[in-house]
């Protein structure tokens, strides 16, 4: 601000530096006063270029500094907020909010607030340095400026709107490229290039012309502008030019006269084109707040009235619990849920797709609360423990191993960022994954591709088991870990699968019956409900849809020759 308010009173002072140049330099025709005078413009130039450097550094910085702490912001919020808000939100777009909106924040902060204010204390210093200089004249001036802001003012609004609407349609190509390149091979199978080019064509067209709007609204509201303040200033400089005729005033006064009307025109074309940056930006910080005042339904704050003790054992209970997806309230997926599951126990849960296996995963986590009923671990109530303390007695292996652009060293210590490498590579070893892991180039520095590309499915699997026991939690989640690999990769990763469970309580969705015969126990589900639950053979005996899966599935293995 010191900056900027040094800057422009400089610029000001440049217009009394001409009076003086005309009226004492050139006027009295002397070469000292006009070499006075000009050591004196390039002094007022000097010390702008000095404030005008100072100014856009530290300016720009702030813009920098500023976007940064948003991005931080938003980022932190993104990630606590509750997956339900992911289902009804493409994260695409989000993510084009994260990148394009703070990038459009960041220009406005750090280059057109800059403008803006400095053209704003230029804008009334030079009306004040108008009427010291000639009153009569200034008051012409200022007669013109209701003509300006009016329909700044009209065209302003136009351009906000049209901004925020540009912004969302910038959005939506973002979205469609990195949902078409994320599906590659899907895109390029069935050969849907030619209609995803017409598709993305049509998005494209429809940002362009949102956008085109928008850059209309603000070439009137540029045109106008400077139209009609240049139409003032050239009225000025026709009754001063009378005036200076009439002997009324001096050429130096005209002239710094000029000097000022030229300065208060550029300052007010100048903001009104900032005005429409500045809607721009509105548009898009809108958007953004619109991210950081989502709501998350699970608070970290309204929880954490009790905590674990050191040690936790593993027992689990579901105490007629009920439960609905938020973003499909009509229908309960969990009905009247209740089961006792011990510690160091190993329960299966088995029944058909939409039975709620998953969703017992979910509730467990705490991604969601039961709209009824309680869920207890070691006898204590889940929502009254923060989720981050929850969510550390789990360790997590799902279907579809989720591993992350980094090395494989990164994506097994996930679980604990603090592990040292022999630690990692002792789990690697139980988890069957280390001798392949040394058959590669750079061993455990060897970097992956996205969503782990390079790797088999039996090898990522064997890394997201690798990382599960470098969890070291007391209660293992186990998406069955082997129901899309073939017979070499699946017998590998059922033979980590023993010291991954070892002294755990173990609840596992089971897709394929063969692999919970020797369950300690075996739940069945159906649209919610728990069925039965026991052994294997006790199943198949009273339990008709516990015996139709596993005739089907039998027979199925029998035909197809697997064992």
């Amino acid at each position: 601000m010191t900056a900027l308010v040094i800057t422009a009173g400089i610029t000001l002072s440049l217009g009394q530096g001409l009076r003086i140049l005309v009226d004492q330099g050139l006027a009295t025709q002397s070469p000292d006063m006009l070499a006075k005078a000009i050591g004196l413009f390039f002094v007022l130039v000097l010390g702008l270029a000095v404030g005008s450097f100072s100014r856009f550094y530290l300016v720009s910085w702030i813009g920098e500094r500023v976007v940064a702490d948003i991005r931080k912001q938003v980022f932190n919020h993104l990630i606590n907020l509750h997956p339900g808000f992911y289902e009804h939100n493409r994260s695409l777009e989000i993510q084009s909010r994260f990148t394009a909106d703070t990038t459009v924040l960041q220009s406005v902060i750090g280059s057109t607030v800059s403008i803006a204010l400095r053209n704003l204390l230029m804008l009334f210093g030079g009306i004040v340095l108008l009427f010291v200089t000639n009153p009569k004249l200034a008051s012409v001036i200022i007669f013109g400026f209701p003509v300006v802001i009016v329909p700044i003012l009209f065209y302003g609004r136009r351009v906000r709107k049209l901004s925020r609407l540009s912004q969302d349609r910038v959005a939506d190509v973002g979205s469609y490229v990195g949902e078409n390149l994320a599906q590659i091979k899907t895109v390029q199978a069935f050969n849907h290039q030619p209609v995803d080019r017409e598709r993305f064509a049509a998005v494209a067209e429809n940002a362009f012309a949102v956008a085109r709007d928008r850059i209309r609204q603000r070439a009137w509201l540029m045109t106008i502008a400077i139209t009609l303040v240049m139409g003032a200033v050239g009225i000025v400089i026709w009754i001063g030019g009378l005036d200076v005729i009439g002997g009324r005033i001096t050429p130096g006064e005209l002239a710094a006269f000029v000097f000022y009307s030229l300065l208060v025109g550029v300052s007010a074309g100048a903001l009104s084109e900032v005005i429409g940056e500045l809607q721009r930006a509105a548009g898009a910080a809108a958007r953004i707040f619109e991210l950081l005042q989502t709501p998350t339904e699970i608070d970290p704050e309204a929880a954490g009235s009790q905590s674990l003790p050191e040690t936790v054992d593993g027992d689990i209970e579901f105490r007629e619990v009920s439960f609905r997806y938020p973003t499909r309230g009509d229908v309960t997926v969990i009905r009247d849920l209740s089961v006792t599951i011990h510690a160091g126990e190993t329960v299966a849960l088995v029944g058909p797709s939409g039975a709620g296996k998953s969703t017992l995963f979910d509730l467990l986590l705490r991604f969601y609360d039961p709209q009824q009923g309680q869920i207890l671990i070691d006898g204590i109530d889940s929502r009254q423990l923060s989720p981050a303390a929850l969510r550390r007695c789990f360790a997590l292996v799902p279907q579809t191993p989720a591993l992350f652009h980094g090395t494989i060293a990164d994506n097994i210590r996930y679980a604990r960022p603090q592990a040292s490498l022999e630690q990692i590579m002792a789990a690697a070893r139980t988890a069957h994954a280390h001798d392949f892991i040394q058959a590669l180039p750079q061993g455990y520095d060897t970097p992956l591709g996205d969503t782990g590309l390079g790797l088999s499915g039996g090898q990522k699997q064997r890394l997201a088991i690798a990382r599960a026991l470098l969890a070291d939690a007391p209660i293992l989640l186990l998406d069955e870990a082997t129901s899309a690999l073939d017979a070499e990769s699946e017998h590998l990763v059922q033979q980590a699968m023993p010291g991954l469970m070892a002294d755990r309580t173990t609840l596992v969705i089971a897709h394929r019956l063969a692999t919970v015969r020797h369950a300690d126990r075996i739940l069945v589900l159906d649209e919610g409900r728990l069925l039965d639950h026991g052994s294997h053979d006790e199943l198949l005996r009273r339990n008709p849809l516990y015996a139709r899966l596993a005739e089907l599935q039998f027979r199925s293995g029998t035909q197809s020759g697997t064992p």
